[in-house]
């Protein structure tokens, strides 16, 4: 027998097999990655619940015109806000726009304290303007997160979402009287302060910028998109319930105060409606897996008819939260399409 031939030693364990060494490796490299995903998405999604409550401390104390300028100027938005992130990069969007909705809040004190109406329309167009942006912080979340995480991303970005309508509508409450006899200059003052936190939370946030491959990559052409019969339901859908949405909103205000309900009575109102409009996102995909698109959105626009029955019921602050909450949920109407 040749000196080179020794017998292998059974306690050195199995043979080495290179697929399973590669997937180990795999999953190690998916660790150290997540690493950084789950610090960004903790960093969203704190910022969301301080930086999204612009939105609605808007709504709990907007009038007819400045709740419409703030919800035009967030549709508008999108697409600019979309070309902006894909240009400069999601963190350094995202600080622009957090600032800009802290600036908004110090205009619209400023205009209640002049008691400028223009000027409080310029400061709910720029809070509007930076709506757009925060409107994306969930999809963010997932850009550094690994297939396993990237839904454990988004679902954190969105359940601070829900605190955002909470604190929004508390922060409200606690500061209304803070400029007294000036009423609510105080709540618009605060969103300048939350929004400072969300800013300090954003800078610590690292998203690699686009490449120049994926800035250059297009998607299909906008008119094949606007053919397709699910985006014309869709988009029909989508159009009638956030009309009548904002309708009930733009309503909502005026119609308590002059049914003589207080301002807290109509934060939590508000809150109500917040709730009722992400809550839902949580399981509406599994209720559309279940029962199908056609039924959910048919469903949630039967929760705007109940929405109208409710309001006419009566002029209590419970048929006010009843109404509001019908109305947010009906958001689960919305008609999900492949990406681009």
């Amino acid at each position: 027998m040749c000196s080179t031939d020794v017998p292998m030693n059974v306690s050195e364990g199995p043979a080495y097999d290179p697929d399973s060494a590669m997937t180990v490796q795999a999953q190690i490299d998916s660790a150290a990655g997540d690493r950084l995903a789950r610090r960004n998405a903790l960093l969203l999604a704190v910022a969301q619940s301080v930086g999204g409550v612009t939105a609605s401390i808007v709504f709990a104390l907007g009038g007819l015109g400045r709740i419409r300028a703030a919800r035009l100027r967030t549709a508008c938005g999108m697409l600019p806000a979309g070309y902006i992130m894909r240009h400069l990069g999601r963190r350094t969007s995202y600080l622009s726009a957090a600032m800009l909705s802290g600036l908004s809040g110090l205009i619209t004190c400023f205009g209640i304290i002049q008691e400028s109406f223009l000027v409080l329309l310029l400061g709910t167009i720029c809070s509007g303007s930076a709506g757009a942006f925060v409107q994306s912080y969930r999809f963010a979340a997932a850009d550094t997160a690994s297939d396993t995480f990237r839904h454990k991303a988004i679902s954190w970005v969105m359940t601070c979402g829900v605190l955002a309508g909470i604190i929004g509508q508390q922060t409200v409450i606690a500061t209304k009287d803070l400029f007294e006899p000036i009423m609510f200059a105080g709540s618009f003052a605060a969103i300048a302060v939350l929004n400072l936190i969300a800013v300090c939370l954003l800078i610590l946030v690292r998203i690699p910028k686009p490449t120049a491959a994926e800035r250059a990559t297009k998607g299909r052409p906008l008119l094949q998109i606007i053919s397709q019969e699910l985006f014309i339901v869709a988009a029909a859908c989508g159009i009638g319930s956030y009309a009548l949405m904002s309708f009930v909103m733009t309503a909502t205000f005026l119609a308590m105060i002059g049914c003589g309900l207080t301002q807290t009575d109509v934060a939590l109102a508000i809150q109500w409606h917040v709730l009722a409009m992400y809550v839902p996102s949580f399981f509406t995909g599994a209720l559309i897996a279940r029962f199908g698109q056609a039924r959910i959105v048919a469903f949630g626009l039967l929760l705007l008819v109940g929405c109208g029955f409710v309001a006419l019921a009566g002029v209590n602050v419970e048929h006010f939260w009843v109404a509001l909450g019908c109305s947010g949920s009906a958001g689960i109407s919305a008609l999900s399409a492949r990406p681009q």
